[in-house]
């Protein structure tokens, strides 16, 4: 497996010599992590750029947000009369409309009631009425602007920045949902929704230029999809990937094939022209559409080139790293950190993610050595089901930076996180590994609210 710095926010090591590319990363938007990247003429115009990603979010989770204080909130509070609305949250409402028909009833805005309060006959009945600017309430069921809403921000976001003078491409990454416009090709990975990890396995790599790619299904959060026709959990498939020009249609189809089954999900699909589709069916069975674009991706050695008499690490344990950052608000960037793992004789062994935005803060990070820093990482965003804000999870597989499994012993693992102008703090731990199952928590900082370390079998 090889090591992955697997946010953005580390996407300008990859093209060090453009100086109008930006990359950087928050946490808090729209629940979730942001990653971003801007090409534009200048630094300076991929700069102004990154300040008008920030306020469109901002701008358009305070329309469509469910808090007291969003609109689409505060028209929740009404029943029976029409309510002038904007015109963001009218074409939201329209489009839940339009994709519960096409789904069959599968995405609706009530499956909130479901988790509130239970399933009812209200969960199926018409929720509003729309007028030319306005919105009349119907019912009183529990409503959330979830499934698509994140591609119709995504959307409006990057033709808000790509209309600024001197852009020339913008990739968004919402918490696994991405979308790249422009000049701008994106690599990702389509992550496997039975491995949890940021740098766990992938399902496959793709490439996309002026399209979306969403992936919904039960990894990251666990069982999560409701069907609304029925109250129960979904069952459709276990994980879907979506790919189309449009981050709206991507988003509506992904989720909708966690609740479809397989064959309904094919003939959805084929009435959306330009769609492509990897679907984990329940038996945990690929299945891609015929113009499915992405590669295959190589798997791990096999176990039996592992000789356990050598004691090296076993192919069947890994260790699973556990990172929770603190919570400064919304909007507020990520801290430059690093994670890696070292030998009994304080030699690096393994690198398994960098986060960075600007390279000539990386000296911030301290302890970790600028032989470390000039070793590429690869840095292809992670398409996956959406992640809370601040939570990430890494493995270690017991392999080297060449790919090559370590002696079994002793190994310290450090997590070091910087912010500009900021705290510098430093996380270590060092554990046995023999093959036996074992845990360890590390208290908390002011950067990394804790972290927790689980050497287990796979």
């Amino acid at each position: 497996m090889n090591p992955i710095a697997f946010s953005l926010a580390a996407m300008s090591a990859a093209v060090p010599n453009q100086s109008g590319v930006l990359a950087a990363h928050f946490e808090n938007i729209l629940g979730t992590s942001l990653d971003v990247k801007i090409l534009a003429n200048s630094f300076e115009l991929a700069e102004k750029a990154e300040a008008k990603v920030l306020s469109e979010f901002r701008r358009l989770q305070a329309i469509l947000g469910s808090g007291e204080n969003h609109e689409f909130g505060k028209w929740q509070q009404s029943k029976g009369e029409a309510i002038s609305v904007s015109s963001e949250l009218h074409t939201v409402l329209g489009l839940f409309d339009t994709w519960s028909e096409a789904t069959k009833g599968a995405l609706n805005a009530a499956a909130e009631e479901i988790r509130i309060n239970g399933f009812s006959a209200k969960v199926n009945q018409a929720q509003w009425e729309l007028g030319d600017a306005a919105a009349t309430r119907l019912s009183d069921a529990e409503l959330r602007l979830h499934t698509f809403t994140k591609g119709y921000i995504m959307e409006q976001v990057a033709d808000a920045v790509m209309a600024a003078a001197g852009v020339r491409g913008i990739m968004l990454n919402v918490g696994g949902d991405i979308l790249s416009k422009g000049d701008l090709h994106e690599a990702v990975r389509v992550s496997d929704p039975l491995s949890d990890a940021e740098n766990g396995s992938s399902l496959s790599t793709v490439s996309i230029q002026n399209q979306a790619i969403a992936t919904s299904g039960t990894s990251r959060r666990g069982a999560h999809i409701l069907d609304p026709r029925t109250g129960e959990l979904a069952s459709g498939s276990i994980s879907a990937t979506v790919i189309h020009p449009d981050a709206v249609t991507a988003g509506a189809l992904a989720t909708a094939f966690n609740v479809l089954s397989v064959d309904e999900s094919k003939a959805l699909a084929a009435e959306y022209p330009g769609t492509e589709y990897l679907i984990v069916d329940n038996s945990g069975e690929l299945v891609m559409s015929e113009n499915w674009s992405g590669q295959s991706v190589s798997m791990d050695s096999p176990i039996e080139m592992v000789h356990v008499k050598d004691k090296l690490w076993t192919a069947g344990q890994e260790l699973l790293i556990n990172v929770e950052l603190a919570n400064l608000g919304g909007g507020a960037r990520r801290p430059y950190v690093a994670i890696w793992i070292e030998d009994e004789q304080h030699k690096a062994v393994r690198r398994l993610a960098l986060w960075y935005r600007k390279p000539r803060w990386l000296p911030d990070l301290r302890s970790f050595s600028d032989a470390q820093r000039e070793t590429p990482i690869d840095l292809m965003s992670i398409a996956s089901a959406t992640r809370s804000a601040g939570n990430y999870s890494l493995i270690w597989d017991g392999k080297n930076d060449q790919g090559e499994y370590v002696v079994q012993g002793n190994y310290t693992v450090y997590i070091e996180a910087a912010r500009e102008h900021g705290s510098y703090q430093l996380m270590k731990q060092t554990m046995k590994f023999d093959g036996k199952a074992k845990s360890q928590a590390l208290a908390g900082n002011e950067e990394v609210s804790g972290a927790s370390l689980v050497y287990k079998t796979k």
